[in-house]
């Protein structure tokens, strides 16, 4: 079978209650669901959480709460990979065997189906152990700065002063919206980020990581201008 989890713990720190709040007019986790159904990939949709709250409201939306996620799964200091192996887990323990699984962030809200499709077909296609969301830097990440302790600015990477842009490798960064892998590299706890995942390449517009209300008021912003221009 195809599992889809969303990971939801209650404990935000820097913006309380983010994986419910208010976006665009539905709490932050509908869009997740949203698209996880719309996508048609999954044969069930898994919300992983230790708040009742959000448990209630994922249902409401279309998601399963069929576990309640334990505490020593729900601190500060979890990663992701054991929240997604301990679904997976429960999920066999039901005598049904997973074979693809899907992480898809709570706080995603620019996750489409059609990504969510195509990052099976990539994985699917690649033969890796997971398939994720990717996009490119807007800057070439060769000619970054830093501060000083001086409190002047040095290059990390002086060599390339003279280097011309359209020369310079395109850098990628993980565009936090999905994670798409085989049942058993989330159980073996292989890492993501190796020669063993693929990407899914999204354009930057799309991808906007949330952590702070001025990362929220942009990506709405950013939500109702693509919104209008569908309509």
């Amino acid at each position: 079978m195809r599992l889809a989890v969303i990971p939801a713990r209650g404990g935000s720190k820097r913006l309380p209650r983010k994986n419910i709040r208010l976006f665009c007019g539905l709490p932050m986790i509908a869009w997740s669901i949203r698209a996880a159904l719309e996508s048609d990939c999954f044969d069930r949709i898994v919300v992983s959480t230790d708040d009742v709250e959000i448990a209630e409201i994922a249902r409401e939306y279309g998601a399963e709460v069929p576990f309640m996620r334990p505490p020593e799964l729900a601190d500060d200091y979890t990663a992701t990979t054991p929240v997604i192996a301990h679904a997976i887990q429960w999920v066999n323990l039901q005598g049904v065997e997973v074979e693809h699984v899907c992480c898809i962030y709570a706080t995603a809200p620019f996750v489409q189906a059609t990504d969510l499709q195509r990052g099976l077909g990539v994985l699917i296609s690649s033969r890796s152990d997971y398939a994720f969301s990717v996009t490119s830097y807007a800057f070439p990440i060769q000619r970054a700065l830093r501060i000083t302790a001086e409190q002047r600015v040095e290059m990390f990477q002086p060599e390339h002063y003279d280097t011309r842009s359209q020369d310079l490798l395109e850098a990628l960064h993980d565009a936090g919206q999905f994670y798409w892998g085989k049942a058993e590299a989330w159980l073996a706890g292989r890492p993501l980020f190796t020669k063993d995942a693929a990407p899914v390449l999204l354009p930057r517009h799309r991808v906007q990581d949330i952590d702070c209300a001025e990362d929220w008021e942009r990506a709405e912003w950013l939500f109702k201008a693509m919104t209008r221009n569908i309509d």
